[in-house]
């Protein structure tokens, strides 16, 4: 029976990933009807960082693994270990997509943009980092290289998505200086871009 278990591990790691990508898909749908249309700012080069997100994306799924097959040659309880933490880690991701998405409200948007009445949401995961949903769709792209590609797409395929990353939260953030200036600077200051502080 333990001759399985990472198999076994291995598809529920797949099916997780699959549910956390309909949950992702579902959340922005929904924040898309409910983003408001009035718009005073928008930064276009954002979307050159939003096509090198979805690179990296593709490049998980492109080079994909045969089904149900190791992401690496290890023992089986790393295996099993590696599918844990790919199904802990498309809960979470899809968990603070969801809170970041509802405590943006009419905000939310996939384009870098101002709206009239714009507020600087700092509550929240908001709270923890400046782009919660940029972390929750890294943790994504992590999970989707676990579950699904081979070993050696993980490095580049981050690389590439934090470099679209990086364009998009410097074109909002820009953004977001020009409207709320010394008061998104001690924001700023407080709370990280991207990734947690470990205190």
């Amino acid at each position: 029976m333990l001759t399985y278990a990472p198999d076994l591990a291995a598809e529920a790691a797949s099916f997780a990933v699959d549910a956390g990508w309909l949950g992702f898909v579902l959340i922005l749908f929904l924040g898309h009807r409910g983003a408001a249309k009035s718009e005073v700012k928008r930064n276009r080069i954002a979307g050159f960082g939003f096509l090198l997100q979805c690179i990296a994306y593709a490049m998980c799924f492109v080079f994909h693994r045969p089904w149900i097959s190791p992401f690496l040659p290890a023992w089986p309880a790393t295996e099993i270990a590696i599918a844990a933490f790919t199904i802990v880690l498309t809960a979470i991701s899809v968990w603070y997509c969801y809170a970041a998405a509802r405590a943006l409200g009419k905000q939310w948007a996939l384009a870098a943009r101002v709206i009239e009445g714009h507020e600087l949401i700092t509550q929240g995961p908001f709270a923890v980092v400046r782009n919660p949903i940029y972390l929750a769709m890294f943790g994504m792209l992590t999970a989707s290289a676990f579950a699904f590609s081979r070993s050696w797409v993980l490095a580049p395929a981050m690389f590439v998505f934090l470099a679209g990353t990086a364009i998009r939260i410097w074109s909002e953030e820009r953004l977001l200086r020009q409207n709320f200036g010394a008061q998104f600077d001690d924001y700023a200051r407080r709370v990280p871009a991207l990734l947690p502080r470990i205190r």
